[in-house]
């Protein structure tokens, strides 16, 4: 598969994913057009669209139902209320989230000064101005952030790497939609992005690991998803 391809499945999975999360278009439960429509609706072949559905069904997003069609999980429920009455299922899923971006993410930047071409880098460092520049004016820094950690996952130039940049953003969208300690984490992401960003443009892999491993602490630790019992680090 080629980049502009890998691109272009992104891109059709995100705006499925935002067609359920924010748009509500489709809610949990409902069964998504059949291909043929929902592709023309896109303005998309029916491969991206399978590969797009692929990459949603891995996170659980999307149910594939041989001879019944698709339909979308059950499960995310919780994205449908803002209230505190799920609260505690919110940090569930934000654990598990943060949880899995500890995991890789770290890894996946120390990759990135080694495969990343120049070009990459400077679009890296460019969106990551585009997350400052968002803080600092106080206004809405979600599509930044996610496009900041979704390019270096992207330079990783890793095709399985790339289906988990849907988990990415989603852990972006809901700590940021909940605003646990939006202040706090706001700060820390001045700070570690513009570490990231340093060592990324200095091909420092060490130090590319360890600030991004640093970034994914500070959130774990900000929105309080570290517990005595069963530390994540």
């Amino acid at each position: 598969m080629s980049k502009s391809s890998k691109s272009l499945v992104q891109t059709t999975a995100d705006k499925i994913y935002n067609m359920i999360i924010k748009e509500h278009i489709f809610n949990p439960g409902d069964k998504l057009p059949n291909e043929n429509e929902l592709s023309e609706q896109l303005g998309i072949s029916r491969a991206t669209l399978r590969e797009s559905v692929k990459v949603l069904s891995m996170q659980g997003i999307l149910n594939v139902m041989r001879g019944k069609g698709t339909y979308v999980a059950t499960d995310i429920e919780v994205f449908n209320d803002y209230g505190l009455g799920n609260f505690d299922k919110i940090k569930i899923r934000l654990k598990d989230l943060y949880e899995m971006r500890l995991l890789f993410e770290p890894q996946v930047a120390a990759i990135a000064c080694r495969r990343a071409s120049d070009e990459e880098i400077r679009e890296i460092c460019k969106c990551g101005e585009a997350v400052a520049k968002a803080i600092n004016e106080n206004s809405d820094r979600t599509e930044a952030d996610q496009k900041f950690h979704q390019l270096i996952v992207s330079a990783s130039h890793n095709d399985f790497l790339t289906s988990f940049i849907p988990l990415i953003h989603r852990a972006v969208d809901e700590s940021i939609l909940y605003g646990i300690n939006s202040e706090l984490l706001s700060e820390y992401t001045l700070k570690d992005h513009a570490l990231i960003m340093e060592f990324l443009s200095k091909r420092d892999e060490l130090g590319a690991k360890n600030a991004m491993e640093i970034h994914m602490h500070h959130a774990i630790d900000i929105l309080g998803l570290n517990n005595g019992n069963d530390p994540l680090y």
